[in-house]
């Protein structure tokens, strides 16, 4: 067992690692540009790094308090797990944004032309980053009111609780119960629905173009030629982003399956199940956004 649970640390040490490095390489790259010139998406790209590092620092500084088990139920561990829902909860807002952006600036086209929405201005951009940060934080803050549930039984004796929403058996107060479900419905469900009805409609604008295209080509009509150098770029750039919700799609639906259908005092493994379903995102979708994006290349590093 405890060369199992060596393993396991091992090797979310690695994907850590892996994660850290791709969100870091994010932030290098857009931070080449100059901060009056940073584009919008680039801006909710920055905020979606910066959440991501975050998350994956907390959880392998509260894997290492786990394992040195040498506080109980401090101050530190609700701050940790504090630090870890902000995160958390701004990487997936953040991912929301760049979903709806990608959609809003898909749609319409024909009929908006060159004109901006909304979210094109960087003053609109970083605004709404300040919101997502701010809405997060207010969403954590219950963490420091809530009862943690002391039970031995239910986390083994470890220094922090896995599921800080999980109550004991014969005690749950009410907050407990309306804050956990208010924060799966909040941060969890709202944001999957709206991430994949966003993508549905994507992948159905997409699609209308190039039923437009092919019915062009038909009768032998040739678009402009200014168009042909920014259609494959902005084309590549959503199907990075289709991938990288492809991803978010598939963790979140698994995370919810799994805390909704299981109880720590059932899953000796818990933590380190929950790790692997939440930080898959924040690894890959640095690397996602980086590729599809002309980011993460040897002649975007050069230009800048």
């Amino acid at each position: 067992m405890a060369k199992t649970i060596v393993e396991l640390v091992s090797i979310r040490f690695v994907i850590s690692l892996i994660g850290i490095m791709g969100n870091l390489l994010l932030m290098f790259f857009i931070f080449q540009t100059k901060i009056s010139q940073i584009k919008s998406f680039e801006v909710f790209l920055l905020g979606l790094a910066v959440s991501n590092l975050e998350e994956l620092f907390v959880v392998d500084l509260y894997e290492i308090i786990m394992l040195i088990n040498s506080i109980q139920h401090s101050p530190l561990c609700r701050t940790l797990k504090f630090l870890n829902l902000v995160g958390e909860v701004s990487s997936i807002l953040f991912t929301v944004l760049i979903c709806v952006f990608r959609y809003q600036k898909l749609s319409d086209t024909e009929k908006r032309g060159n004109a901006p929405i909304f979210l094109d201005s960087r003053k609109s951009a970083w605004i709404v980053s300040g919101a997502c940060m701010f809405l997060s934080t207010t969403l954590g803050l219950p963490i420091y009111f809530i009862h943690i549930d002391t039970h031995k039984e239910a986390h083994n004796g470890s220094v922090c609780p896995p599921d800080f929403f999980q109550c004991h058996a014969h005690f749950c107060p009410y907050l407990n119960r309306f804050y956990k479900y208010l924060f799966i419905v909040v941060c969890y469900l709202l944001p999957l629905l709206v991430v994949t009805v966003s993508s549905s409609l994507i992948i159905k604008v997409l699609l209308g173009q190039r039923r437009t295209v092919t019915s062009a080509l038909g009768v032998g009509a040739s678009g402009p030629p200014g168009k042909k150098s920014k259609g494959p770029r902005l084309q590549r750039s959503t199907m990075a982003i289709l991938t990288a919700m492809g991803v978010f799609q598939i963790d979140w639906t698994l995370y919810l399956v799994f805390h909704l259908a299981f109880s720590p005092n059932d899953v000796p493994l818990w933590a380190n199940i929950e790790f692997f379903i939440t930080t898959s995102y924040t690894t890959i979708s640095p690397y996602v956004y980086g590729i599809g994006n002309n980011l993460f290349s040897f002649r975007s590093f050069i230009k800048r």
